[in-house]
C-alpha cells in the first residue's frame, strides 16, 4: 500500500483505523458480509475496510483477525497448557514443530524463571478428556524425541480449572 489516498481516505487512516478498531473490538458483525456491514457503519467502502485491516495487520497495529471459540461449548473440556524444558539452541525449531500440530492452539517461547521454573516452551492442548489430552501430550513428547533426541529435559501439564474471559486492549 502506498502513502497515496485510498478511495478518498488517507492511507495512514489514523481516524478511520481508530473507528474500525472500536467497531470490531467486540467482534465482527455476525452477518454474511461483515466487512460490508462495517463499511456501512463507518461510511466507507468494503474495499477500504479490507485494505485498512490488511494495513494494520501488516504494520503490527493489530496482530490477527480470527474466531475465538468457547472450547467447553464445542466439547473440549480438558484444556492443558503443556510446559517444556527444551534446549535453548533448539527451542525455536521445536516450537515450530509443536505449533504446527492441529491440536495445539497456542505455542510460544517464554523465559525460564530459574531455579523454580525451568520451562521455556508453552503449548496449549485441547481435548475431550484429561486422558485424551495426556495422550496428545505423549504424542508431542514422542515427536520431539524423534526429531530432536535429548532436546526435552522435562515437561508438565497445567490443566484449566475455570474459563477466563479473554479480551484484548479496549479503546474508548
Amino acid at each position: 500500500m502506498t502513502n497515496e489516498s485510498v478511495s478518498g481516505v488517507d492511507a495512514g487512516g489514523d481516524e478511520l483505523d481508530r473507528r474500525l478498531v472500536l467497531a470490531t473490538q467486540q467482534g465482527l458483525p455476525l452477518v454474511p458480509r461483515p466487512y460490508a456491514e462495517l463499511a456501512s457503519q463507518l461510511g466507507c467502502t468494503e474495499a477500504v475496510v479490507r485494505e485498512r485491516l490488511a494495513a494494520m495487520l501488516s504494520s503490527g497495529a493489530i496482530r490477527r483477525i480470527g474466531a475465538v471459540p468457547n472450547h467447553y461449548a464445542i466439547g473440549y473440556t480438558a484444556n492443558g497448557m503443556t510446559v517444556w524444558d527444551i534446549d535453548d539452541a533448539l527451542v525455536d525449531e521445536v516450537g515450530e514443530l509443536v505449533g504446527a500440530l492441529g491440536f495445539i492452539t497456542h505455542c510460544y517461547r517464554r523465559p525460564r524463571q530459574l531455579p523454580d521454573w525451568p520451562y521455556n516452551l508453552f503449548a496449549m492442548v485441547h481435548a475431550g478428556s484429561r486422558e485424551a489430552a495426556l495422550e496428545r501430550v505423549d504424542e508431542v513428547a514422542a515427536l520431539i524425541q524423534t526429531r530432536f533426541p535429548g532436546a526435552c529435559r522435562a515437561r508438565d501439564v497445567l490443566f484449566s480449572t475455570a474459563i477466563l474471559k479473554k479480551t484484548g486492549i479496549r479503546l474508548s
